[in-house]
């Protein structure tokens, strides 16, 4: 595989000179257009110690206007990144659309280094780059470029610059150049599978010869050209022409079940509505899982795990008062409530679950969301601000994203407060008479009432694709609200118990 770049290619200082500044040119002329585009660059650089990296993360944020590039290295964690799931530091970097993210170090460091130096094994390795597939196709499709970069030497080559002392001081020297050169041949051996692995057509690594800096700077550019020119008129030349689809739209198919030609049966239907508590029950109750939900949350703080909870339910349904009961059995000091709304700009301009990602709470503490990332198959796929082909993306994207936090130890909980028609309607009208409550409904809340029928599909769909053993939904029995508030705050109180019982006090970050 290295074989090709361990060629000594020269270039003269005068070819060097005219290349390097026609590439500067376009690459500023490119990144005008990618300003204008939705999409975003993301360069990784990495490569064999000694190769230069640093030069040439100097020579792109020469060739770049760097108003719109932002430039991250990733090594050590912090303790910030330890409590939380591995690729929350990464996600936090993204670039927005129109921007450009330089990674010195990325999602492959990790994998590469703790199989090198014997710190993982090698199905371990192999499940973190079937992770990082996954992440990098799901950034291709949402329009972000991603070009990889490996800069070789060859081990003699390398021996010979660490043993220069005019070389050396060229080299912008890594924290991980001591171990990396005394291991060359373990670090070659796992780098070469990192990279055959994840050598994909929507993100294909480029292996550089770095023997002759003039070439290695010129090779770099011209990839980076190519391939930023290549992805910009593919979108250009998609925006033109954007078709429509012959496929069966949410329209047909509920067309379909009101005139009686398919069953209008959903998970919705198997929850029993008629379950109700009265005031004493709900009064003893209420307070005994209280008491215990405080108790639980101090101990999840003292096993350093953290929550997840997930809020969705029909307007009118009670999520907010399900959410006040929670949070007031609950150390102030041990919760955040964050509620989602549209998107806004910023949000926009990156992968939907960006916002969430960075959310994620750190060890000991809880995130409680009231709607979620769920709007992407819900509101998002029922009013048609996300393509079917994106909504229908989004089940695996959102298992995938759960799965990273149950793997660090994250406990999920995902609630659907579910009522009637009627029970709605009732609670419409009485929002409408009543004057603390009347900037509770919306004209929004009427016409979505109107799509009852697409809604329940789009639960129905989401339930079926995204309640795993890991994270379970949980389809709350609604039409009493303090049915519900006791519901929810058993199936919490259970959820912890089982781990503060199994006394999981594992390091977090070890589990990724």
């Amino acid at each position: 595989m290295f074989e090709a770049a361990e060629i000594d290619h020269k270039v003269s200082k005068e070819k060097f000179k005219e290349a390097e500044m026609e590439l500067h040119h376009r690459v500023l002329t490119l990144q005008q257009r990618l300003r204008q585009s939705p999409k975003s660059l993301i360069i990784i650089v990495s490569g064999v110690e000694g190769a230069g990296k640093g030069e040439v993360l100097d020579r792109l944020n020469r060739w770049f206007d760097t108003r719109d590039v932002e430039t991250h290295a990733f090594f050590d964690e912090t303790d910030e990144e330890i409590q939380r799931p591995r690729y929350w530091r990464f996600w936090r970097c993204l670039p927005a659309r129109g921007k450009v993210g330089i990674m010195f170090g990325s999602w492959y460091t990790k994998p590469i280094v703790d199989l090198a130096l014997k710190r993982s094994d090698l199905a371990d390795m192999d499940q973190e780059l079937n992770r990082i597939n996954t992440l990098e196709q799901m950034l291709s499709n949402d329009g972000t470029i991603i070009l990889k970069f490996w800069f070789h030497l060859s081990k003699e080559e390398q021996k010979r610059r660490l043993e220069s002392e005019a070389e050396i001081k060229k080299l912008k020297k890594s924290p991980l150049l001591k171990d990396f050169s005394k291991s060359y041949d373990a670090f070659l051996t796992v780098s070469e599978r990192a990279i055959r692995v994840t050598d994909t057509g929507h993100a294909p690594w480029h292996i550089i010869g770095a023997i002759d800096m003039k070439y290695r700077d010129l090779a770099m550019g011209s990839i980076l050209v190519n391939t930023l020119e290549d992805a910009l008129e593919d979108s250009e030349e998609s925006a033109k022409n954007t078709t429509s689809t012959t496929e069966e739209s949410d329209d047909d198919i509920v067309a379909s079940i009101l005139n009686g030609e398919a069953s209008h049966a959903t998970v919705l239907d198997t929850v029993d509505l008629s379950q109700q508590l009265d005031d004493k029950e709900f009064d003893e109750q209420l307070q005994a899982l209280q008491e215990r939900l405080h108790g639980l949350a101090w101990d999840m703080f003292k096993l350093r795990r953290n929550m997840v909870m997930v809020f969705e339910g029909w307007d009118g349904a009670g999520k907010g008062s399900a959410i006040r009961r929670v949070t007031a059995a609950i150390d102030a000091r041990l919760y955040r409530v964050i509620p989602i709304a549209a998107p806004t700009d910023e949000e926009l301009a990156h992968h939907y679950l960006w916002r969430f990602w960075r959310q994620i709470p750190r060890g000991g503490h809880i995130t409680i969301y009231d709607r979620s990332w769920y709007g992407r198959v819900l509101v998002e796929r029922v009013e048609g601000f996300a393509s079917k082909q994106q909504w229908l993306r989004s089940y695996k994207e959102i298992n995938d994203f759960e799965e990273h936090l149950t793997n660090h130890g994250t406990v999920v909980c995902k609630f659907w407060v579910h009522i009637d028609q009627e029970e709605q309607l009732r609670r419409f009208k009485a929002r409408e008479t009543d004057p603390r409550k009347q900037h509770k409904i919306t004209d929004e809340d009427w016409r979505n009432r109107e799509k009852w029928h697409k809604y329940e599909l789009a639960v129905n769909d989401m339930v079926t694709h995204t309640s795993t053993a890991n994270t379970p939904w949980t389809l709350v029995a609604g039409n009493d609200k303090k049915f519900a508030r006791v519901q929810i705050l058993e199936t919490i109180c259970e959820r912890l118990q089982a781990v503060v019982d199994a006394g999981k006090d594992r390091e977090p970050s070890k589990s990724d």
